[in-house]
């Protein structure tokens, strides 16, 4: 018998790591560790595992091990973010606008109404210092999200994972455009044009018939430090690199650079900086001080979650049903109204951005862990109503003209297939 060779074995794990239901397990095991041992006889030692502090302060990076999570290692999430969004714009689903119009429209519902179920909430609690965390239940977790398809969608149209790719891509995308205007304090214009021109050098390699990885890799470090030291967020730097990458072959290569940089990078990120970030974040005490009930007590927590669960489901299905009724535009070919009922639901897992916006919204402790909570139980409490969801809607039998635009649908293929 042979005996896989590390090549192989590597090519596996990387396969593995690139799957939709790999990633969100794994961030749901990260997640769940956290919240344990932030609850148990040991939860100091979670605390004091947060607050250790790493790096050279030379270079002003002598920061906590859960800052390190959220501005270092979620740079490389971002990254891959930033590289689906430029193949999706040049070469995938963005690239028709009538196409793409529709799922746009739903994002921007699925961030407007969340925003003001949440805004409607901390007033109506007399909360208005709170208002700074608007944007917390506005971000969907394409991890997650598109996990929960996977699993529960088998059967539907596999133009439906794209409708959510799609809606999900543009959020994050205006999750990033609002981390960046309305989450950043100060700006230091010196640093922040040494960001943008490491970026236009790493644009220049990666473009170039010698890119390699031992030159993109020091010069990204350098544009996520000088980003960090402009204050603006440094995972805004990923997004930019991932931007710069070309979408089309070059140089008589069979595949776009976006493929080949998004299949290199999605393992680390999968494997290592969202569960990393997962646990750093996801650890929220509710034994101390006064438990569950003073987090609670907090109107952030129920804004959150209404606004996840609540908003979501209001905003994408509200703008669509508009869109598609008020004007000529229309659901892809095999996706009706009805189908959207469960991918609105799955807007509502936040998580990932959700949790990142949480930490730059808040100063104190408490507002802070309520909204991790509410974080933490509106993703869950959406992930769990989408599930059934899902799989009655894959049971039932499909119209010929699901998109209802007078044209019967083209045979399509399954998800699951």
């Amino acid at each position: 018998m042979q005996h896989p060779t590390p090549t192989g074995r590597r090519a596996r794990l990387g396969h593995a790591l690139r799957q939709e239901t790999v990633g969100g397990a794994l961030l749901l095991i990260a997640a769940a560790i956290a919240l344990v041992w932030a609850n148990s006889p040991w939860r100091d030692g979670y605390a004091a595992l947060m607050e250790t502090r790493l790096g050279p302060s030379a270079l002003h990076l002598d920061l906590s091990v859960a800052t390190w999570a959220a501005d270092g290692l979620l740079a490389v999430f971002f990254f891959v973010v930033g590289v689906e969004l430029k193949h999706e714009i040049v070469a995938g689903s963005l690239r028709n606008p009538r196409q793409a119009a529709v799922p746009v429209i739903a994002a921007i519902g699925g961030m407007a109404l969340p925003a003001l179920v949440y805004v409607g909430v901390v007033l109506a609690g007399s909360d208005p210092e709170a208002l700074t965390g608007w944007a917390i239940p506005a971000a969907t977790d394409i991890a997650f999200a598109l996990a929960v398809l996977a699993i529960f969608g088998r059967g539907l149209p596999v133009g439906l994972r794209t409708f959510l790719l799609t809606l999900a891509v543009v959020d994050d995308l205006l999750a990033i455009v609002v981390i960046a205007v309305f989450y950043t304090a100060t700006v230091h214009f010196v640093a922040l044009a040494g960001a943008l021109l490491a970026v236009a050098a790493f644009a220049l390699v990666v473009r170039s018939r010698w890119a390699r990885w031992w030159l993109l890799v020091p010069i990204a470090l350098l544009a996520w430090w000088l980003m960090h030291e402009s204050g603006v967020h440094a995972t805004i730097a990923g997004v930019l690199l991932g931007a710069a990458v070309p979408a089309r072959p070059m140089h008589g290569e069979t595949e776009p650079r976006t493929h080949r940089l998004e299949a290199a990078v999605r393992p680390w990120s999968t494997a290592i900086a969202l569960p990393v970030f997962a646990f750093c974040s996801a650890g929220v005490s509710i034994v101390d001080g006064g438990g569950f009930g003073e987090l609670a007590a907090q109107p952030v927590l129920l804004a959150v979650a209404g606004g996840l669960v609540l908003g979501k489901l209001l905003g994408v299905l509200g703008l669509t049903a508009l869109a598609t009724r008020l004007t000529p535009l229309r659901l892809p070919d095999g996706i009706g109204m009805r189908d959207l009922l469960p991918v609105a639901m799955l807007t509502g897992i936040g998580f990932t951005v959700s949790l990142l916006i949480t930490e730059l919204s808040f100063d104190d402790a408490a507002r802070t862990d309520a909204a991790k909570l509410a974080v933490l139980i509106g993703s869950g409490l959406a992930a769990v109503l989408a599930a059934p969801l899902l799989r009655l809607d894959a049971r039932r039998a499909r119209a010929r003209d699901m998109n209802e635009d007078g044209i019967a649908d083209a045979p399509q293929p399954r998800i699951g297939d």
